[in-house]
């Protein structure tokens, strides 16, 4: 099916975001999505690039993974800090980035998100960006951090971004799912912010919480480590299993299971949502 944009798709309803490591990644989050009948967003993050040593190779698997899939899907470019990045996803297919300007001086932030909020737009692309940062990056943000809002109003209309991520008690990186949501603050902001809410290091968030934090106003959700984990145990429990395998293909293939169940799992949840 051909690629959706993401504003489509946040508009419509909201959605999870899964990060895409490797092709293993990116038919796992499909195939999760067909069999959820749920839409999704397919991410590929800088640091993952970084790990091919370009955008191209995994983006044009990942497009065409998805077009060969029957899922409804977005391609996102996600936490770019690098605008060469940025103009070379408008050529690899994406609809979106995330451009992570989170670490800058507020006036710096501003500014230069506002730049590369009008080139996507010439470009053809929807733009989601980061106020303050997350926990779990070694940014400014540590977790008790929260976004204002009345600074992500005023940021969103100085910068005339699509979408933005939020501080409201989340944490990058997270393996236990322990994390505890500022609801009231995902309300307020969804009041003073005119864009969708993203909602960074959603791994570490228990399901209630994620069920209510789109209740209270987010709209997108975006989930990497979590699957990560669930892929590595299966890979582990598959090599444990049988220690003389050398044919990738059969551990792999577990690890990619693990993530389509899970993937399944998670977006049957946003029909619980209200």
């Amino acid at each position: 099916m051909p690629l959706v944009p993401l504003p489509h798709l946040l508009a419509e309803r909201p959605v999870f975001a899964f990060n895409v490591i490797q092709i293993e990644h990116a038919e796992a989050i499909l195939a999760g999505a067909e069999q959820a009948k749920a839409p999704v967003v397919l991410q590929i993050s800088e640091n993952a690039v970084r790990y091919h040593g370009a955008l191209a190779p995994i983006a044009t698997a990942t497009h065409l993974a998805a077009e060969r899939s029957s899922a409804r899907a977005a391609l996102h470019l996600d936490h770019a800090t690098d605008t060469r990045l940025i103009h070379e996803a408008a050529d690899c297919g994406f609809g979106s980035v995330m451009y992570d300007g989170s670490t800058l001086p507020w006036a710096q932030n501003v500014e230069t998100t506002a730049e590369i909020a009008a080139w996507c737009h010439e470009h053809g692309l929807a733009i989601e960006a980061e106020l303050g940062e997350v926990g779990g990056k070694d940014g400014a943000h540590a977790p008790g951090v929260r976004t204002d809002p009345g600074e992500a109003a005023e940021f969103v209309a100085r910068t005339g971004v699509d979408a933005l991520a939020v501080a409201v008690g989340s944490e990058h990186a997270m393996t236990t799912r322990t994390a505890a949501l500022d609801l009231d603050l995902i309300g307020r902001l969804r009041e003073a912010v005119p864009v969708p809410l993203v909602l960074h290091g959603s791994s570490g968030v228990p399901d209630a919480t994620l069920v209510a934090s789109v209740g209270a106003g987010m709209r997108k959700i975006n989930v990497s480590t979590h699957l990560n984990r669930l892929f590595t145990e299966a890979v582990r429990d598959a090599l444990a299993a049988d220690p003389a395998q050398v044919d990738p293909r059969k551990w792999l293939a577990p690890g990619r299971d693990a993530v389509a169940a899970e993937v399944a799992r998670l977006l049957g949840l946003l029909d619980t949502a209200s």
